[in-house]
């Protein structure tokens, strides 16, 4: 615990060391995240203002946009303040509470998500039954699974981490705090906290993920024999939650499913799940949802009806 002590800042060494490609994020991260920040709370104030919340597939779309907003507001502005900083610093306490709240808003995430590719299988394998299997107590003991869940393996990963000893070089070969690379700066040898951390978070993404591809094989499957307009409608609910899986998991994977090595496209693969999925989620989930476009309209529309009745 002496030796931890002896590193009370961490430096960041960012996406790059070229002022001008760090203006040009600066600007294109700015863009992401104001669409991020208008995307998801569009998406939570329709659904919340309207009937929609009553459904358990836009009561989980509900908590994911949530999610999708804290998760990447964890990095996203930090990553934007360093883009434009000379000396690009974290203290420990605050690296630490990154690492935590990073990996418990993804748990999250990854359950929401599990939870909807649920919600799905029932609605479309089990559709006389849906009603009663996905009632709102069903729905809320989901959710509460899903923060449990997530709890524990950031709580793990914390742990994992929080005790180690950082004794010489604080600086971070990345743009935000993770798991990897700190155990890189680690002076002890860090092998079986490596194994820890794969069985913690890269066999939970692969678990998680095959889960969810063998349930939308078996939705697949169930409606080879409906009509084409049926499965038509089936096939673009369940694609735009494919989607949404691949920009997030793929790039999960490829980060936590190997050996503790970091590579330079590690922080491209982390734009993807920190910035890019957030930001094209509610774009996949709205322009190929017609109840969420209805919503939304009706939403906006009444909106601009009270404001021309005050006016008036």
């Amino acid at each position: 615990m002496e030796n931890r002590n002896n590193v009370t800042v961490f430096i960041l060494l960012g996406l790059s060391q070229n002022k001008n490609i760090e203006i040009l994020c600066f600007v294109f991260f700015l863009f992401c995240y104001i669409a991020i920040c208008i995307g998801n709370m569009s998406i939570i104030i329709s659904i919340t203002c309207s009937q929609l919340n009553g459904q358990p597939m836009y009561f989980f779309l509900n908590y994911l946009s949530l999610c999708d907003l804290c998760f990447t507001s964890t990095v996203t502005p930090k990553l934007m303040t360093d883009l434009l900083a000379e000396r690009k610093t974290i203290s420990y306490n605050n690296c630490m509470a990154q690492l935590f709240i990073m990996h418990l808003l993804g748990g999250i995430e990854i359950f929401i998500l599990t939870g909807m590719a649920y919600d799905r299988y029932v609605a479309i394998c089990k559709p006389l039954h849906y009603t009663v299997i996905m009632s709102r107590q069903r729905c809320n003991a989901i959710i509460i699974a899903c923060f449990t869940g997530a709890f524990i393996h950031s709580a793990s990963q914390f742990l994992l981490t929080i005790f180690l000893p950082f004794c010489g070089p604080n600086e971070i070969d990345h743009y935000f705090c993770d798991v990897y690379p700190l155990l890189k700066l680690a002076c002890t040898n860090t092998q079986r906290i490596g194994l820890l951390v794969i069985a913690n978070s890269g066999v939970l993404a692969l678990m998680t993920f095959v889960i969810l591809m063998v349930s939308y094989v078996l939705i697949l499957y169930t409606i080879r024999p409906y009509p084409a307009k049926s499965r038509t409608k089936a096939l673009s609910t369940c694609s735009s939650h494919i989607t949404v899986v691949v920009l997030f998991f793929v790039p999960v994977l490829f980060i936590y499913i190997r050996p503790t090595v970091t590579f330079p496209e590690d922080k491209v693969f982390a734009l993807f799940y920190t910035i890019i999925a957030p930001m094209f989620n509610p774009l996949i989930y709205t322009l190929r949802n017609m109840e969420m476009k209805d919503s939304m309209k009706k939403m906006w529309h009444h909106q601009l009806f009270l404001e021309g009745k005050q006016q008036a």
